[in-house]
């Protein structure tokens, strides 16, 4: 895309629509809802003026190529135009390229529904941070998305090895601040999938380059559907002798918000 054109096509372009573009581009796919949560929440009497809004800019986004509708929908029929999920369309793509002076090409394709509901699961709870934030109860610092927030180090073994978290969070409070990794899960892998995944933040932590970098290391959640899945993924955790007491944190999706503003019990918060 030339210089010209992207000039001519900024100019089209509102610092909202950008912002709904870069979203995007960062969580690489969102719902209608998830957009109205993220950037039609201010300015609406009601939840049905926002959405509307929202779609009425996101049709527009649509029609310039800048963003593309998935042919599956979450949620079925009856969830309407809030379970359309979008990705960035091929002119979106560019643009952004361009803007941000990449040069390697993404290629937007219909992902699997796991991979959907998964990517729209750990959107989701960004999402709720920054309403959390919105709120007041947290200041967000930061929310590094995939693959940005991925860390590669040397194993013991002298090999590179990735560690590959859902997300990673700074938020602050007062004159604190609390650094997470997190894990969004669905309750759709085995339990010593999960314990395979600890043992790797475990050699990341042991590299002590992290803490050297921030002068600490953050803390690790797991978060879960259920209470039941909670339970079988802290028995998983706690049965391996290798994995520390007290290193990793297992809350459930309700207890999130609690376990982000400081308010989750021990119990909840306990692995």
């Amino acid at each position: 895309m030339s210089p010209t054109a992207v000039a001519t096509l900024l100019l089209r372009l509102s610092d909202r629509d950008m912002a709904v573009l870069e979203s995007i581009r960062s969580y690489r796919l969102l719902s209608t809802d998830l957009i109205r949560r993220l950037h039609f929440a201010q300015g609406h009497a009601t939840i049905g003026a926002a959405s509307g809004a929202t779609m009425r800019v996101l049709g527009r986004l649509e029609s310039h190529g800048l963003v593309a509708r998935l042919t599956r929908r979450i949620g079925g029929v009856r969830r309407g135009s809030s379970g359309i999920v979008w990705q960035l369309g091929a002119t979106g793509e560019r643009l952004l390229r361009t803007v941000h002076g990449e040069k390697r090409r993404r290629r937007y394709v219909e992902p699997s529904a796991d991979f959907i509901l998964h990517t729209l699961a750990v959107a989701q709870h960004a999402i709720r941070l920054h309403e959390v934030a919105g709120r007041g109860a947290i200041e967000l610092v930061s929310v590094e998305t995939e693959p940005s927030c991925w860390r590669s180090f040397v194993s013991p073994h002298g090999t590179l090895e990735w560690l590959k978290p859902d997300l990673a969070v700074v938020t602050a409070s007062g004159d604190f601040e609390d650094h997470w990794f997190l894990e969004i899960d669905r309750a759709t892998e085995h339990p010593p999938v999960v314990v395979r995944k600890a043992k790797t933040y475990l050699r990341y932590a042991a590299t002590g380059a992290h803490q050297a970098r921030h002068g600490l290391f953050p803390a690790v959640a797991w978060v879960v559907p259920d209470a039941a899945r909670q339970k079988a993924l802290e028995a998983a955790l706690s049965a391996d002798s290798s994995v520390q007491p007290g290193v990793f944190q297992v809350v459930t999706s309700d207890a999130f918000e609690a376990l982000i503003t400081g308010q989750a019990t021990a119990e909840e918060s306990a692995s």
